[in-house]
């Protein structure tokens, strides 16, 4: 078992990158910055967009420290301002991406569950404990964050491994050798190991405290490859996002991907009504379809695993103190490992659900109930728990 480091995906178009030697040999960062900045930042009528190059040059100086923290944040916030076109979008992801470490695993294909990296104040996340599910049901899989970042800075899956004990610290070589290892088969990989430059702007995107296009791209960065493909499965709660994910996708070189309208932007749909799937498969034409709990015989009366009446009542809405995060963080590594167990409840179908539509989308000539029954049959049988223990 092994695998090879692989340099930055690059784009499909030859002619973005030669825009971007071209601009990067004309210009320096700050020049750069002070153009684009010129253009975006002119109000709600005048505002420019701007390249797909000039979004990754922009980017990437900022993450090299070549530009300054108040020019940082009034790029960051104009694009915002004026919304961020989806070559802005991609440029920024480029330039992350650019700056980021990759690995291809040992085995042919690798499944990314990319939940928000801001977490959950709203129910337990047990979204965490979904590779090693997916990995008994025989997809090799990886999750990716951090332990805390805004705008939400909720409870995440950090947070839940290391209260499950898992650990969160493990090199990029690490994490690819334990999805390529046929026990094993997943891993989670933090942004501080695969991208440590971006992970050093917490402060700086703390001062900002509203969302950025950092936010949006950063789940799409893909620290892991297949050998031969690598799907991805994202959430979303607003309509805007579906398409948007989708081509961010495509240009990040998954294969597949699926994209859920999940409860607080998770991979897990809601429990309680129906949601939407948008998917493609082989880099071809964006699909959606409804999905419906009740067609998998889930009868719940919250959407999602409920928080303690103690934290519900405190939380006014959502929970914000630290405190409450951290317990927030303990409860789900508790139902999640009850879960494993076979432990029948809302945690257990949360699982099942959100495992039913990965296994689904994967394997074509099968039902989503034919997937669930898959995703049961291995909590059930200890297989999944197996995997989570297995696991560093």
């Amino acid at each position: 078992m092994g695998s090879g480091y692989i340099s930055t995906l690059s784009s499909d178009s030859n002619t973005q990158a030669d825009n971007m030697d071209e601009i990067s040999k004309e210009l320096n960062h700050q020049e750069i910055m002070h153009s684009v900045i010129q253009r975006i930042a002119t109000g709600p009528h005048l505002s420019k967009d701007i390249s797909f190059a000039e979004a990754r040059a922009g980017i990437q100086g900022i993450l090299g420290g070549h530009i300054s923290p108040v020019q940082s944040a009034i790029f960051l916030i104009a694009l915002r301002m004026k919304r961020e076109t989806e070559e802005e979008n991609a440029g920024i992801l480029q330039g992350i991406m650019d700056c980021s470490d990759h690995a291809v695993a040992d085995v042919d294909a690798v499944l990314d569950i990319a939940d928000p990296y801001d977490g959950w104040n709203r129910g337990l996340p047990v979204a965490a404990f979904l590779p090693a599910v997916m990995a008994a049901a025989g997809m090799p899989s990886i999750s990716h964050g951090l332990r805390a970042v805004g705008p939400k800075y909720g409870a995440t899956h950090h947070m839940v491994l290391k209260e499950a004990g898992r650990r969160t610290d493990l090199t990029l070589q690490q994490a690819v050798d334990q999805i390529s290892n046929a026990d094993i088969g997943w891993s989670y990989l933090d942004q501080s190991i695969y991208c440590p430059v971006l992970h050093g702007m917490f402060d700086f995107r703390r001062e900002i405290i509203k969302r950025t296009a950092i936010t949006t791209v950063e789940v799409l960065i893909g620290p892991v490859r297949g050998r031969n493909t690598t799907h991805i499965m994202t959430g979303y709660v607003h309509k805007a996002y579906p398409p948007l994910y989708a081509s961010l996708a495509r240009h990040g070189k998954f294969d597949s991907a699926m994209i859920v309208r999940g409860v607080e932007g998770s991979v897990i749909p809601s429990l309680q009504q129906p949601a939407r799937l948008f998917y493609y498969h082989d880099m071809g034409e964006g699909q959606e379809i409804n999905l419906n709990p009740a067609e998998l015989g889930f009868e719940h009366n919250t959407r999602c695993v409920p928080l303690p009446d103690s934290i519900e009542k405190a939380r006014g809405g959502t929970a914000s103190n630290p405190q409450h995060i951290a317990e927030i963080a303990r409860l789900a590594a508790e139902a999640g490992l009850q879960a494993l167990n076979g432990g029948q409840g809302a945690a257990y179908d949360s699982l099942v659900y959100s495992g039913a539509i990965a296994w689904r989308h994967l394997n074509r000539d099968i039902s989503l109930s034919d997937a669930a029954d898959h995703i049961r049959n291995v909590l059930d049988n200890g297989q999944a728990l197996k995997r989570f223990q297995a696991a560093q």
